[in-house]
């Protein structure tokens, strides 16, 4: 009777360990789809750089805890954690807001669909941009132009969105935009491919060079470095100075024919990083030629 016991309690504690190991390998699994996820929609690499140690602190704090021989350092580890998932959720409440807003509404496919939007910047946009930069520096009007080359700029990105525009771009329309006296021309405008999508936009500010640059050129500053795949053109005010953002860095004053070659240099980069990402080729055409790395 006992050995009958015995045998079921083997057999019963034999099921559970199969169960349990099972269970365990969905774990893994689930896991690694969903670092799989993120990683496949970060695009800016600082963002990257955060999302892999945070990842590396969550690795860390289950490490200890599964091993249950360190409690006083699985502690401090958990406590390192919420500290560091407080401190995330105040840099990226932008994007925290856009994945809430995308599982509200159901929009899974856009969530799991290719984050790399497709560019269509021409060589006639690069010309046209250039021309009205150009323009607007000779008469010494202020001019803030943001250029998305792939990071997906969302209304929320931004201290206040401005207006929708969803325009073709044109020297003549950029003009009027930064005409003086007008309500939009002290802010930004965002340029996605060869359109123009909102104007009159506030961007957030730099922290470096306060006293050194203006409100443009912070705001250049600032939002080039949130998002490594952008990049901003700015006119100054007093000066007509043509500046050129990008990385957080800023290359001052350069002439028309420089900004030219500075934006057909990072439209050629921008592409050549989307066609390694992406299976599918992404090339940006020039006329009848194509910008190619």
């Amino acid at each position: 009777m006992n050995v009958l016991a015995v045998l079921q309690w083997r057999q019963l504690y034999d099921q559970l360990s199969s169960s349990l190991f099972q269970w365990r390998l969905l774990d893994v699994f689930c896991a690694v789809v969903l670092g799989f996820l993120l990683f496949s929609r970060v695009n800016e690499q600082r963002t990257l750089w955060l999302l892999r140690g945070y990842l590396f602190l969550v690795f860390l704090a289950w490490f200890v805890q599964w091993s249950e021989t360190l409690p006083l350092t699985s502690t401090f580890i958990d406590a390192l954690v919420l500290a560091c998932s407080l401190s995330l959720a105040i840099l990226w409440q932008g994007e925290l807001r856009r994945l809430m807003e995308l599982l509200g509404t159901g929009k899974l496919a856009v969530l799991l669909g290719n984050p790399q939007s497709r560019l269509r910047t021409t060589a006639s946009t690069v010309a046209q941009l250039t021309d009205a930069a150009g323009r607007l520096s000779k008469s010494r009007r202020g001019a803030l132009i943001v250029v998305d080359l792939g990071s997906d700029l969302r209304p929320e990105d931004f201290l206040n969105p401005g207006i929708t525009i969803d325009a073709q771009l044109s020297k003549e329309l950029l003009l009027n935009l930064f005409a003086a006296d007008t309500p939009l021309h002290d802010g930004a405008v965002v340029i996605k491919g060869n359109r123009i999508i909102s104007a009159g936009v506030i961007l957030p500010l730099s922290r470096q060079g306060v006293s050194r640059y203006g409100t443009r050129h912070l705001a250049a500053l600032g939002i080039t470095e949130r998002f490594d795949r952008c990049i901003c053109v700015v006119i100054s005010e007093e000066s007509g100075t043509l500046s050129l953002a990008n990385q957080g860095k800023l290359e001052r004053p350069i002439t028309s024919s420089r900004l030219q070659d500075l934006l057909t240099e990072l439209i050629a980069a921008s592409v050549s990083s989307a066609a390694v990402k992406a299976p599918s080729p992404r090339s940006v055409k020039q006329g009848t030629q194509e910008f190619r790395p």
